[in-house]
C-alpha cells in the first residue's frame, strides 16, 4: 500500500492530496512527506526538464573522455572524484552514490523536492537535517553513533561500500556528509567534484523522478533516528561505526584552544560576519569571531565551477592568511557545514586529521559566556 501511494506521489504528485495520505501513516513519515510538498517552488534556474535515465550509450564526446579512466581506480590520496570517473563506475555493485543536497534557509530551496526532480541515477538521498542529533536545538548536529548507524543502515549502506557524495550546488553540503562518514570511521568516501551541475554540464543524464524505494529509504532513515533517541529498537544494522573523536571538536575544546593555541582556528564564514560588521542570519546570535581565529571564506576553496581548487592554489589561500600546514588546524563556520569544505581542501593538501567544530558559530555566538572578538574591538 505504501509503495503504491509513494509511486503516485512521485510520478504524479498532484494526483492525490497529501493530507489524506498523511493521516494513514506514522508521524515521522508524515513529517518527511510534508517537507517534500510544503516548500516554495524550485527556483527556475534549477528546474530541469525530464530526461532519460542513465545509459551506456552516450554522445561520442562523452565516450571519448571515458577512455582515460580505469574502472574502480578511486584515488587513495584525494578526497574528490571526477564526474567522468563516476560515470565509468556508476554500475559497480559496491559503489553507492549519495545526494546530500542542503541549502541555507534564505535560499528557499527544498533538497528533497529537487532530488525528485533530478538526481544522478541510482543515488540515495541523505537528509542532512534529518540524520542529526535530536537532543539539541542546534541545526543538523552529529547524531550519536547508534543513531547514525541505524539511519545509514536504513538507507541500505554497508561498510563494504564505496560512497560518492554530491550536492546540487557543486560543492557545498556534500563536504559535510563526507566529514560525517569519516567521523564515524568510514574512509571509503569521496565528494563528486562539481556535483550535480558538473555532472549535467558533462552531458550525463539524470533521473527525473525518484523511485518509491528511494523515498521510503530516506524516510526510514529519519524514522530510525527518532527510534534510537526514544529508546526503541531498530534493525537490522548493516553499518558499524567507529567513532573518530579527533575529527570533531566541542565548545569546550575551542574554549581551551584560545589559551593553549594548540590548533590554528580557521573560520569559513564570510569576512563581514567574521568581522562583526554583518549581522548573523539567525536571531539571538552575536556577531564576530572566536578570539585568535582567522577567516578563510569557504568560497576561496572553489573555482568558478564550484570545484575544489588544485593543491597549489589551495595552499596559496592558507599561506595568505598565515596558516601553516605544518601545524594543526581546526575549522568552523556558521552551523558546521562549510567548515567541512575547508577540511576537504586541507585533506587535498595532505592534512587528513583536521577537526571541525560541530556547533560552530551558531553555538558559540548564542552562548552567554563565550568571548567574542570583532574588527572594531581589535582596532581599539
Amino acid at each position: 500500500m505504501a509503495s503504491s501511494l509513494f509511486t503516485k506521489i512521485l510520478l504524479g504528485p498532484r494526483s492525490i492530496h497529501t493530507s489524506s495520505f498523511l493521516t494513514h501513516h506514522s508521524p515521522i513519515l508524515s513529517s518527511f512527506i510534508t517537507r517534500l510538498f510544503s516548500v516554495r517552488a524550485v527556483p527556475t534556474s534549477t528546474v530541469y526538464t525530464k530526461s532519460t535515465c542513465w545509459s551506456p550509450c552516450m554522445a561520442s564526446s562523452v565516450v571519448s573522455r571515458r577512455a582515460t579512466y580505469s574502472t574502480r581506480s578511486a584515488p587513495t590520496n584525494e578526497p574528490v572524484v571526477t564526474v567522468d570517473w563516476l560515470y565509468d563506475n556508476l554500475k559497480e555493485p559496491d559503489i553507492k552514490v549519495v545526494d546530500a543536497s542542503w541549502y541555507m534557509p534564505d535560499e528557499q530551496r527544498n533538497p528533497i523536492q529537487e532530488y525528485q526532480v533530478a538526481h544522478i541515477p541510482g543515488a540515495l538521498f541523505f537528509d542532512v537535517d534529518g540524520i542529526a542529533d535530536r537532543t539539541t536545538n542546534l541545526p543538523h548536529m552529529l547524531p550519536s553513533e547508534e543513531a547514525f548507524a541505524a539511519a545509514v543502515s536504513a538507507l541500505g549502506i554497508q561498510n563494504k561500500d564505496d560512497l560518492v557524495v554530491y550536492d546540487g550546488k557543486g560543492l557545498f553540503s556534500a563536504a559535510r556528509v563526507w566529514w560525517m562518514f569519516r567521523v564515524f570511521g568510514h574512509d571509503r568516501i569521496w565528494v563528486l567534484d562539481g556535483g550535480l551541475p558538473r555532472w549535467r554540464a558533462s552531458g550525463y543524464d539524470v533521473e527525473s523522478s525518484a523511485s518509491s524505494d528511494a523515498i521510503l529509504k530516506a524516510s526510514a532513515a529519519s524514522e530510525a533516528i527518532e527510534k534510537v533517541y526514544q529508546g526503541q529498537a531498530v534493525g537490522p544494522i548493516t553499518f558499524e561505526t567507529k567513532f573518530q573523536p579527533q575529527l570533531v571538536w566541542t565548545l569546550e575544546q575551542v574554549t581551551k584552544n584560545i589559551e593553549e593555541k594548540s590548533h590554528q582556528h580557521v573560520d569559513a564564514r564570510g569576512k563581514p560576519r567574521f568581522d562583526g560588521i554583518a549581522p548573523e542570519p539567525r536571531k539571538g546570535i552575536r556577531s564576530g569571531h572566536v578570539p585568535g581565529s582567522k577567516c578563510i571564506p569557504f568560497a576561496q576553496m572553489l573555482d568558478g565551477s564550484q570545484s575544489l581548487l588544485p593543491a597549489d592554489e589551495l595552499k596559496k589561500r592558507f599561506d595568505q592568511e598565515g596558516i601553516s600546514l605544518e601545524n594543526p588546524v581546526v575549522t568552523s563556520c556558521g552551523t558546521g557545514v562549510t567548515a567541512c569544505i575547508l577540511a576537504l581542501g586541507l585533506h587535498r593538501l595532505g592534512k587528513t586529521d583536521v577537526p571541525v567544530y560541530d556547533g560552530s558559530w551558531t553555538e558559540w555566538g548564542a552562548h552567554p559566556d563565550t568571548p567574542v572578538d570583532t574588527t572594531a574591538a581589535q582596532a581599539q
